[in-house]
């Protein structure tokens, strides 16, 4: 089973110091991208006496995302594929995702993976699907390290491997994600003991890796 919740930007889930609304309008409409985003942030989540507005929210992240701003890309797609201040449009949601996708934002490769191994507004292809959830999983985006590992494990999108299989699941379940440590006890009943030892040391060097990527 693969983890099927969509992933906004993580800068939508920061904490966010109090923020004067009037100044930050002013300085959004004069084009200052900082302002917009913040401005789209206070919108989306609403907090500091900023009440929660999707539709302001989307249109200040269309802003940015016009202008090639990637996380913001992530985030209206979003807003597109849950229908938030905007109307339903999964189309739009994988076209911004695509956008973003291309610029290395994991969020986005996570969600363009989920759309394509569901079948979401596109035909299901396991091939893109497991290319995005690669692309995002070498970024660090763990939920995508999970479903790759499932990918592997059932096949689906490239050749059944379980060594690979345990490899990510095992890099996701270390990062406390509940669904992979699961998933491992699954995965791990495909290899030997002798293959689960050396992949550990594979997991160990994930960790230690210098670069936020790993080829």
């Amino acid at each position: 089973m693969i983890c099927a919740l969509f992933a906004a930007s993580p800068r939508d889930a920061a904490a966010q110091d109090k923020i004067n609304i009037d100044d930050l309008m002013g300085r959004a409409r004069n084009g200052d991208q900082a302002a917009a985003r913040k401005l789209a942030q206070a919108y989306y989540l609403g907090h500091d006496g900023i009440a929660q507005n999707f539709r302001e929210a989307a249109h200040w992240y269309l802003v940015l995302a016009k202008q090639g701003d990637a996380p913001a890309q992530t985030s209206i797609g979003l807003m597109y594929a849950r229908g938030y201040g905007v109307k339903k449009d999964p189309e739009a949601a994988r076209k911004w995702w695509t956008l973003a996708a291309v610029q290395n934002e994991p969020g986005a490769q996570f969600n363009l993976g989920l759309i394509y191994a569901r079948g979401n507004g596109v035909a299901q292809d396991y091939a893109q699907a497991f290319r995005w959830f690669h692309e995002a999983a070498m970024r660090g985006h763990v939920q995508a390290q999970h479903n790759l590992g499932m990918l592997y494990h059932e096949g689906k999108g490239t050749r059944r491997d379980p060594v690979n299989a345990y490899y990510w699941i095992a890099i996701a379940a270390r990062q406390g994600d509940d669904m992979a440590r699961k998933s491992l006890q699954t995965v791990t009943a495909g290899i030997s003991r002798e293959q689960m030892e050396a992949t550990d040391n594979r997991v160990d060097e994930w960790f230690n890796r210098p670069s936020k990527t790993q080829h």
